[in-house]
């Protein structure tokens, strides 16, 4: 009678689709347990971010996952997304411990594995806590409903006299009448597909929701118990160490592998363009590549670090206006000033721990690859159209990331192991040189943003245009209320010399550093402390909290706290979080180096989930950007990139971190917003507002070094 009636309950609707998932092969890999399939095409979450980045993202999206209650009242969570260091192995096991009343040590989250995980487009723009959060709490509060309706059977009460704790199901009234998650799912498989959103918790019910605890993963990780791709030994494996050109788009004129080849035990691959050397021993196969000779046919340089603005200026070509209101010329004539700057922003890299990496076998017909990626189902189908198999057949099973940014969103390190595993026959494992990261990982693209503005003498603005070249249009919108504005974005194919791509917050930093600077230059003018001008344009009640909140934490009283001694704010929206930071900095006036001397950030993301995990992503988004602010920069000659390592590549080091100091507004009644990006677009702003103010020097590009600074004092 018992099974009868859950067969009635749970196995009517197995057959409905959900976009993206297949269910029937999934479902058959698993044992039983209560399992919840849900799916983001369902529902209306958004962010509250009004950003064009959101909009476009809103028809893109497709966030799914699977919930199963195992029969030993564990619980496994399996979603597309992937871990690397962003912490939300433990956000998301927190927000459904939350609302599945189970421990968190119950949970056993299951991560970008392309056979068990259904389709994700990737881990990236912040969009996992925004839109992920509520969808998982629902399929919890779901998945509770059936508990209930499970227990109602086994324990002979009603539904509404039931309750669960702990994973168990008990009666509201009298705790003895109760049965584990374990004994109610045992020997069977039931399936339940969300049709509808379930209602949430209160964040005055939270327990776990708003606690802060420490990552998940963080004992594994430090004591070396954890897995990254280059980790990954198997039996007969071979190491890929590939011969690569001096340049971008270098063709082979001639070659001769003869000295590779006399070397015992490498394994020659020619392959069109991919030349590589396989061997046991990784140190053999990077001797043998050395010695293949080759001559290449480099093509002629059109720009280099030296003129390459001017290049962009000359090519970038205008894609559209993205915010158009009011009459400029009308606003520039009721203007008691006009100040018209142009900014500079060079590459960047990302300069994770972790080189690119891959290893990849076949089992079979089916290829297995463990791959330092933030999109498994793209480089799933990347590497099914490379080799021309099918897609079913491309197993990209689940590993640590260390560190992305971005960067590990395209998989040209994949797509060379699977051909080589292929090619050879063997498993194969390719772990890019940190000279190869430097070549191919896409850079944060060069960029170009002209402002003028007018303002008058009461600190009103009274008109802004705003040109963006090839930084793209993310953290443009206006809070400043100008009356009359145009946002013009331009870019183009062939104005960069090498590949570039996203980069934490990508475009936002950029346009960020432009937009602040220019706001204290506006403030200067008119001889206004820069937060008084900021306020006094500001009428969002959020972001003049937001600012209140980081002024009192700073105890700012002035902009200039001291001989060669400044202080600089920025004010920035990212992934539906308000970001405000203020950065002290000291100035050598004899060697124009800059110190950073303290930093404090004041954000709103609406409901902070875990507060310890929001923390550590502000302090690492932040001492980030100290690097893109005062160090990172990119020599090259065209194709050619001369940057190669880290001797040459300056960032920001434990002896150049200053003390940083996190808050977060009280918002926990509004969903939760993006924490791994936001932070970081404020760093290059307010850095180079605080540089200007200590010292007067106001260096208009990125990174601000020491010779910048120095030539605007003299």
């Amino acid at each position: 009678m018992r099974e009868e009636k859950i067969n009635k309950l749970y196995f009517g609707d197995i057959d409905k689709p959900v976009r993206n998932i297949d269910r029937r092969d999934f479902i058959k890999k698993l044992g039983g347990g209560l399992i919840i399939v849900f799916s983001l095409s369902s529902f209306a979450f958004k962010s509250r971010s009004e950003d064009d980045h959101d909009k476009r993202l809103d028809d893109k999206l497709d966030l799914n996952a699977y919930l199963r209650i195992k029969e030993d009242g564990t619980v496994d969570c399996f979603t597309g997304k992937i871990e690397m260091g962003q912490g939300i192995i433990t956000s998301l096991a927190q927000v459904l411990s939350e609302e599945l009343e189970v421990p968190m040590d119950k949970i056993n989250m299951v991560m970008g594995d392309t056979d068990l995980c259904p389709y994700d487009a990737g881990t990236w723009g912040s969009l996992t806590t925004r839109f992920f959060d509520p969808l998982l709490r629902s399929a919890a509060v779901e998945a509770k409903v059936e508990l209930i309706k499970l227990a109602s059977v086994e324990l002979k009460l009603s539904e509404q006299e039931l309750i669960c704790k702990d994973g168990f199901v008990e009666s509201v009234n009298n705790a003895k009448p109760k049965i584990s998650y374990s004994d109610l799912t045992k020997g069977q498989k039931i399936v339940k597909t969300i049709t509808k959103a379930p209602v949430l918790k209160k964040p005055s019910d939270f327990k776990t929701i708003g606690k802060p605890i420490i990552s998940t993963d963080a004992i594994n990780k430090v004591t070396g118990k954890a897995l990254y791709t280059a980790d990954i030994q198997l039996p007969g494996m071979l190491y890929a160490s590939i011969k690569r050109p001096p340049a971008h788009r270098a063709k082979i004129k001639s070659i001769d592998t003869s000295g590779a080849e006399a070397i015992e035990g490498t394994k020659l691959i020619k392959d069109g363009d991919l030349i590589a050397v396989l061997h046991k021993d990784p140190l053999v196969a990077e001797e043998a590549t050395v010695k293949i000779k080759v001559e290449w046919d480099i093509p002629e340089s059109k720009a280099n670090d030296q003129n390459i603005f001017k290049h962009i200026l000359d090519t970038a070509k205008l894609w559209k206006y993205t915010e158009e209101k009011g009459d400029l010329k009308a606003g520039f004539d009721e203007a008691d000033e006009v100040i018209e700057s142009e900014y500079h922003d060079g590459y960047k890299a990302h300069a994770s721990i972790e080189t690119h990496a891959a290893t990849a076998h076949f089992v079979n017909d089916t290829l297995e690859i463990w791959a330092s990626t933030q999109t498994p189902f793209g480089t799933r189908e990347s590497i099914s159209k490379e080799l021309d198999m099918p897609v079913d057949k491309v197993h990209v099973k689940q590993i640590f990331l260390g560190g992305g940014f971005g960067g590990k969103i395209y998989n040209q390190q994949a797509i060379e192991c699977a051909k080589l595993a292929k090619l050879s026959g063997k498993p194969v494992q390719l772990s890019w040189t940190r000279r190869e990261e430097f070549m191919y990982d896409k850079f944060r693209p060069a960029a170009v943003t002209k402002l003028k503005s007018g303002i008058k003498t009461n600190g009103k603005i009274t008109a802004s245009s705003f040109d963006i070249y090839c930084s793209g249009p993310r953290g443009t919108q206006d809070f400043y209320n100008i009356p009359n504005l145009k946002t013009g974005i331009y870019g183009g194919q062939g104005v960069h010399p090498f590949g570039t791509g996203a980069w934490r917050a990508p475009g936002n930093n950029t346009n960020t550093f432009a937009r602040e600077a220019h706001i204290d230059d506006l403030a200067f003018k008119i001889g206004m402390d820069p937060i008084e001008f900021r306020l006094k344009n500001i009428e969002d009640k959020q972001i003049r909290t937001a600012i209140k909140l980081a002024t009192e934490t700073f105890a700012y009283k002035k902009p200039q706290t001291g001989k060669n001694r400044g202080c600089g704010m920025a004010i920035g929206l990212d992934a539906g979080t308000i970001v405000v930071l203020i950065a002290e900095v000291e100035v050598n006036p004899s060697t124009g180096e800059v110190t950073p001397l303290r930093m404090v950030c004041a954000q709103d993301m609406g409901q902070v989930v875990n507060p310890h995990g929001a923390t550590v992503q502000t302090e690492g988004g932040l001492t980030m950007g100290l690097g893109y602010a005062l160090y990172e920069d990119i020599e090259f000659d065209w194709g050619t990139v001369k940057t190669r390592n880290f001797d040459t590549y300056e960032f920001t080091r434990f002896s150049t971190t200053c003390p940083i100091e996190c808050v977060f507004t009280d918002d926990m009644e509004t969903p939760p917003q993006g924490g791994g990006e936001p932070a970081i677009i404020c760093v290059g702003g307010a850095i180079a507002n605080a540089v200007f103010h200590a010292s007067g020097a106001r260096v208009n590009q990125l990174p601000i070094t020491a010779e910048r600074v120095l030539k605007q004092l003299q």
